[in-house]
């Protein structure tokens, strides 16, 4: 069952500055999707535009999330559907420990203290959320907290970036039991691939100047841009042109 479709998806900023250009892209239940792309290649815009941010203006096309239209909606309307977005550098809260955020947006206080030991956070409950954490423990932060919403779209910007070994084995692992359990699904950001190493994930797609270049299955593409980097990639974008 298709879960989110994307149409024929352009977004320009506040500023009139095209940043995305005829996104296509399908994902089914159950389905954990990999996003790679260089630098600057649009990767974050397209998960920002999806979950609403405002400054992401949609100008073509549309986006279906079980079979809703939600292009129009906004961020909060879309998290009431059933997406959620976990950014790639977390801001500090000061102010607001990590146990009243957990109290907040938890649905079940048992699975939510189940989920801060799996992740390894019980010693960070009583201080402010991300101050002072380092990049695995501000990543796990917020897994946890997304996790926690019980998303059915999980959109996950470069897990495995900054962060230490283990890190990335416990968000991988806590990404697929997730993934499992709630038969929901994800697409996930990420350079260098590290996180495949902890995620079931089949599909690619590759990104490039905003647009999606080429699907396929997801260890190919890793091995394809680890030994040609993203320049056949781009190779391939201008035949396409042609």
């Amino acid at each position: 069952m298709t879960l989110l479709k994307i149409e024929n998806l352009e977004v320009k900023t506040e500023e009139k500055k095209e940043i995305l250009k005829n996104i296509n892209m399908n994902i089914n239940s159950g389905e954990i999707i990999i996003l790679f792309g260089p630098n600057g290649s649009g990767k974050t815009s397209l998960l920002k535009s999806i979950i609403g941010l405002p400054n992401y203006k949609k100008t073509k096309g549309r986006i279906l999330f079980n079979g809703k239209d939600i292009t129009e909606k906004k961020p909060n309307e879309i998290q009431k559907e059933g997406i959620a977005l976990a950014f790639q550098n977390p801001p500090e809260i000061k102010g607001v420990k990590l146990k009243e955020i957990i109290s907040i947006i938890s649905k079940n206080s048992v699975e939510a203290m189940h989920a801060v030991e799996e992740l390894k956070l019980k010693k960070f409950l009583e201080r402010d959320i991300n101050v002072n954490f380092s990049g695995g423990e501000k990543k796990r932060a917020e897994i946890l907290q997304l996790l926690l919403m019980e998303p059915k779209l999980l959109l996950v910007d470069e897990p495995d970036s900054g962060v230490d070994i283990e890190s990335m084995k416990l968000l991988g692992k806590k990404i697929n039991d997730y993934v499992k359990k709630k038969k929901a699904s994800a697409i996930i950001i990420t350079h260098q691939g590290e996180i495949l190493k902890h995620v079931k994930a089949k599909k690619g797609y590759v990104m490039l100047d905003g647009e999606i270049i080429c699907s396929g299955n997801v260890k190919k593409i890793l091995r394809s841009i680890k030994k040609n980097g993203y320049e056949r990639c781009m190779n391939c974008k201008m035949l396409i042109k042609k």
